[in-house]
């Protein structure tokens, strides 16, 4: 029997999709749940399984195709014809020459996928790449998924990039974004047009939140399973503030102003695709390990590609933190329909004067951008203060003082 596949139905944002690369080619074996095609959107990238046992009959869209809700991308033709090879190979005890050669390519193509995400590994050994010949264009040169793909659309220019340059040469090489790169472009230009933004600059000594990490952090793990991390500190230390400055938290929609009766705080994530900024929902009620071990499955499911858009959808508070790349001041950009955003920084040892006296103590600078139409100067600024005092004073903060 034959089974269509059909592009899944898309969230209501989002009105269609590109497809990224199949991972299977007509007349290959498929297996129920397996992966058989990823779609890209704006924000995530979905991945289509197949719906029964059987073998990939035909695709009706390729890789770069824009597709939309319900459309079709391929037929599997169901039943036990996709065992059919194996139990051949079984009577006979054989290997067939062919098998054996793609289990030595396959081989070939695993060596230096370690360093991959699970879903670049995925396309490494499937297309049979191998990721010490590609250039990558993620952090630190690593190699993306999205770099594998693009060698499984163009293998021509791949080959020219295995060759040694001679001297003198100026390469360039032109790379269409990616569909969420575009969204991220789109959504920046969009703040910087529509928004009044300003920024506003504090310090924070954390040599109180650091010592009580260092006091209770190990009780903490034991007892939650998780690190106590400096995110909490500050998103707690948020979540208080915002309900002190409602402003801050609220949003501009035409002539009105929006108040919000909730802090959902979107967290920044930083993948190789670019930032996601999964949210916090009700991050007010959370307690320290409750956000903890959110930040962390956003994280890990973001970068692993399984972050899903309802979990980007909404916040109304965003909190950044360039410190772990080493950043030490900046201007974060607001996230519209929000009208701040809060930026973390490294921490450095810096000498201040204490009760008279020149210590050295963990400093931080942090930076709140705003939405100066609706916000003003005085509010962000007294939100900045408000969040200084409860981290340099943590053990208010925890008595919710």
């Amino acid at each position: 029997m034959s089974l269509e596949i059909k592009v899944p139905v898309l969230p209501e944002s989002v009105s269609d999709a590109t497809i990224a690369t199949w991972h299977k080619k007509p007349g290959d074996a498929v297996k129920r749940d397996e992966n058989l095609v990823d779609l890209e959107t704006d924000k995530v990238v979905l991945e289509v399984p197949a719906p029964a046992d059987g073998i990939l009959k035909s695709i009706s869209a390729e890789a770069g195709a824009t597709v939309t809700s319900g459309e079709l991308l391929g037929v599997i033709e169901e039943g036990a014809a996709a065992a059919a090879p194996a139990a051949s190979e079984r009577k006979t005890g054989a290997t067939p020459p062919a098998a054996k050669a793609d289990k030595v390519e396959t081989k070939a193509a695993a060596k230096g996928v370690e360093d991959l995400s699970p879903a670049g590994r995925r396309v490494a050994i499937e297309e049979k790449i191998d990721p010490s010949r590609v250039e990558g264009t993620g952090r630190d040169g690593r190699v993306t998924k999205e770099d594998l793909v693009a060698q499984t659309r163009s293998p021509a220019p791949a080959a020219a990039k295995s060759a040694a340059p001679t001297p003198g040469d100026r390469p360039e090489e032109r790379v269409p974004m990616t569909r969420m790169r575009a969204k991220i472009a789109e959504r920046l230009m969009q703040s910087k047009n529509s928004i009044a933004m300003l920024t506003s600059f504090n310090e924070i000594n954390l040599a109180q939140v650091a010592l009580l990490r260092k006091q209770l952090g190990e009780q903490f793990e034991k007892a939650n399973g998780v690190k106590l991390g400096y995110m909490s500190f500050f998103v707690k230390a948020a979540a208080e503030a915002l309900k002190r400055h409602p402003i801050v938290n609220a949003s501009v929609d035409g002539n009105d102003v929006i108040y919000h009766g909730y802090q959902d705080i979107s967290i920044a994530v930083s993948t190789e695709k670019g930032l996601v900024t999964p949210v916090l929902r009700d991050a007010q009620n959370m307690s320290f390990a409750d956000i903890e071990k959110a930040i962390i499955d956003y994280a890990k499911r973001a970068r692993e590609g399984g972050i899903k858009l309802e979990d980007l959808q909404g916040g109304t508070f965003t909190i950044t933190n360039g410190g772990t790349f080493g950043s030490l001041f900046s201007t974060p950009i607001v996230n519209p329909p929000q009208s701040a955003i809060l930026g973390m920084h490294t921490i450095k040892e810096r000498a201040i004067v204490e009760n008279g006296q020149v210590v050295a103590a963990p400093m931080m600078y942090v930076a709140i951008s705003y939405d100066h139409r609706i916000i003003d100067g005085k509010d962000a600024v007294l939100f900045l203060v408000d969040i200084k005092n409860q981290l340099e004073n943590p053990h208010k903060m925890l008595l919710g003082i």
